[in-house]
């Protein structure tokens, strides 16, 4: 299900996923396909980690990146869950063929 709020968006981000929601910050959101691509692979990890433990282990390693890099961005950009979704938030055919578990590949 998606919902549009520019309320429910941290400044400087577009979408994210919750699952089962998809928040948009905008309506013109919805045609980006790249954007739209990174958040289904978002989806893909909550469900094979059964939700609450991807929160618990994103949040976990966002803390651990803040430590290691003491950049917020750079903590994010390198959690490995971000990192999966955005090396392959381009290939549009890429949930198809993804391993089970594959971020683990980008620890």
């Amino acid at each position: 299900m998606i919902i549009t709020s520019k309320y429910l968006i941290p400044k400087g981000y577009a979408a994210m996923a919750l699952f089962p929601f998809l928040l948009l910050k905008d309506k013109k959101y919805n045609s980006n396909r790249v954007l739209l691509q990174h958040e289904k692979i978002h989806f893909r990890q909550q469900a094979e980690l059964l939700i609450l433990p991807f929160y618990i282990w994103y949040i976990t390693e966002y803390f651990i990146r803040l430590v290691i890099y003491r950049n917020h961005r750079k903590a994010y950009l390198n959690i490995c869950f971000e990192r999966e979704a955005y090396a392959n938030e381009a290939t549009i055919n890429f949930l198809s063929s993804r391993p089970l578990w594959n971020f683990i590949h980008y620890l």
